[in-house]
């Protein structure tokens, strides 16, 4: 039990299918209801796909668990409904600081520019994020979420899977076209269809203690290197809700785990790092170690791996579950065109392609950090330690620390699915980048432009008065039997607009999307880019369309 928090206990409703003896048929199932499974559902839900949602438990996360959840996975959550009961209850941060010794030698800002929607960063504890998923999900009539309900076995055939699922009441068996499979690092399923991972296991411990306490510690992630109170190793300092704060402390790869975690060997540790005089309460304690794994490929004929059962990485950078949000951000839209027939099967592949090319990047991050963190060698270490005393005051030492490097949105720019330029852009938002916010107004309230966007091909426009554009071309776009919904982003406000259309009130979209009159840009139903030009083309736009989505 924690202190600051009670676990909430779903109820278990025995599947009527077992007292009819009738085998469930459904499109998707999606097994495992953490943040990707869960996030996976509503996307689905979003796109108008019924989803039997089936976990073993019958509550959230044990212990606050991954607490960091960054500015792309915050917009994917916006768009499942439960983004600002995030950022309200959590933390929100933009500033890290890292310390070598008693010193501080270098600082970040995650988000420098001010007039974006979303902090950089929004601290809260796992079970929270669930909870808020939980009950998005509850109150969507398409998602049947169902408690208690195990996966003991699956059978994969050219046009579907079978499952059988064990529950408190006897099995039951499920027929479905698809199988999303995010039950977490260790898999039961990926198991069951002897699928393999591959990577690094990284020799360390890592010990987790959520601590309890009144402090004045400002909203900001704390990184130390060999600080006093904790000499030779690193800490980790973050603040979450709740009056808990998060601290990691390196042990060491020959650390006894089971010994780490008691009381009389934590307690020590943090008063050591706060003094004598500060009171605080143990919230959570854990040892971990971590890998750098990932499967082969993320798609495995009508299964489908999201998240942790997909790919794994060390904590440091928050890249698990921001990049599980992403792969049910990449992947939803993609099955749905599949389900419908508006797309062929290999669109699946380039959800592959793309996530292993972010898990891969991801990965990357993830192994120079904790080498960095955790060097191996006396070589390696001075190595270290150097480039640490010359960040406080040599700018090009500082590009050498690495506590971390922080989640941050894959620029999927050597995708299939991307129409490369013809015209000259300046700027970040070139095809597959995911799109940057910008302040507008829509029907003269204030706003911002991924709330107009999302779950759908645009095409934004951009105009100087939607009164006087010609957008006669515009109201119809349809390719392949794929709808293509007009964005007009018009630099005057107009009273009255026949499409779609937002007020960049203070050019910043423009200015962010380097962006003239005439400009278009075609965003995928993942807001990322597809394709931009300088002028509509009602020929090149059907091309590009056809090049995101396989039918070319």
């Amino acid at each position: 039990m924690l202190k600051t928090y009670t676990y909430p206990k779903y109820e278990y409703r025995t599947p009527p299918e077992i007292a009819a003896g009738k085998t469930l048929k459904v499109p998707v199932v999606i097994v495992g209801a953490g943040p990707v499974g869960l996030g996976m559902a509503l996307d689905l839900d979003l796109q108008g796909i019924p989803v039997l949602l089936l976990d073993e438990d019958d509550t959230v996360s044990i212990g606050s668990r991954g607490v960091c959840y960054a500015k792309r996975a915050l917009e994917i959550l916006d768009r499942y409904g439960v983004g600002e009961a995030v950022c309200a209850k959590g933390v929100s941060w933009n500033v890290g600081r890292t310390f070598f010794r008693e010193s501080e030698v270098y600082n970040f800002n995650l988000v420098p520019e001010p007039d974006h929607h979303r902090p950089g960063m929004v601290n809260l504890q796992q079970y929270y994020l669930e909870e808020y998923l939980v009950t998005r999900a509850a109150a969507r009539p398409g998602i049947d979420l169902r408690w208690k309900n195990k996966v003991v076995s699956v059978t994969q055939a050219a046009t579907g899977v079978s499952l059988t699922v064990e529950t408190p009441d006897g099995l039951y068996a499920v027929e479905a076209d698809w199988l999303i499979t995010a039950d977490g690092a260790r898999s039961p399923i990926r198991r069951m269809l002897g699928l393999e991972v591959e990577g690094k296991i990284f020799m360390d411990r890592f010990l987790i203690a959520d601590v309890v306490m009144k402090a004045d510690f400002p909203a900001e992630r704390w990184f130390w290197f060999d600080p006093p109170f904790h000499p030779n190793q690193s800490v980790l300092l973050h603040k979450q809700t709740d009056s808990v704060f998060r601290i990691d402390f390196q042990l060491g790869w020959d650390a006894d785990p089971e010994e780490e975690k008691k009381p009389e060997n934590v307690i020590p540790r943090i008063k050591a790092m706060l003094g004598d005089q500060r009171e605080f309460e143990l919230e959570w304690v854990s040892v971990y170690t971590f890998q750098c794994r990932r499967m082969g490929r993320f798609n495995h004929g009508r299964v489908l791996f999201v998240g942790d059962a997909a790919h794994q990485v060390s904590p440091f950078g928050a890249r698990g579950a921001n990049s599980g949000l992403q792969d049910a951000d990449n992947l939803g839209w993609k099955l749905k065109l599949v389900m419908d027939g508006k797309a062929p099967e290999r669109l699946l592949d380039s959800y592959s392609e793309e996530r292993v090319y972010a898990a891969d990047e991801n990965l990357m991050n993830s192994t120079r950090s904790t080498d960095f963190i955790t060097p191996k060698s006396r070589a390696s270490r001075t190595f270290r330690n150097a480039a640490l005393s010359l960040a406080k005051d040599h700018a090009f030492g500082r590009s050498l620390v690495n506590s971390g490097r922080l989640s941050v949105p894959s620029f999927l720019v050597d995708s299939s699915l991307n129409t490369p330029d013809e015209d000259p852009f300046a700027g970040r938002m070139l095809p597959g980048a995911p799109m940057d916010d910008a302040p507008v107004e829509k029907d003269g309230a204030p706003g911002w432009l991924l709330q107009s966007t999302g779950n759908r091909f645009q095409l934004m426009v951009f105009v100087d008065d939607p009164a006087t554009a010609d957008i006669s071309a515009l109201s119809q776009l349809d390719v392949g039997g794929i709808a293509v919904e007009p964005l007009l982003i018009s630099r005057v406000a107009a009273s009255a607009c026949a499409l779609p259309c937002v007020h960049d009130v203070r050019g910043i979209a423009a200015k962010r999307y380097d962006a003239k009159p005439g400009s278009v840009y075609l965003i995928r139903p993942d807001q990322h880019v597809a394709a931009r030009w300088r002028s509509f083309d009602a020929a090149k736009l059907r091309a590009a369309v056809a090049r995101a989505t396989c039918q070319q």
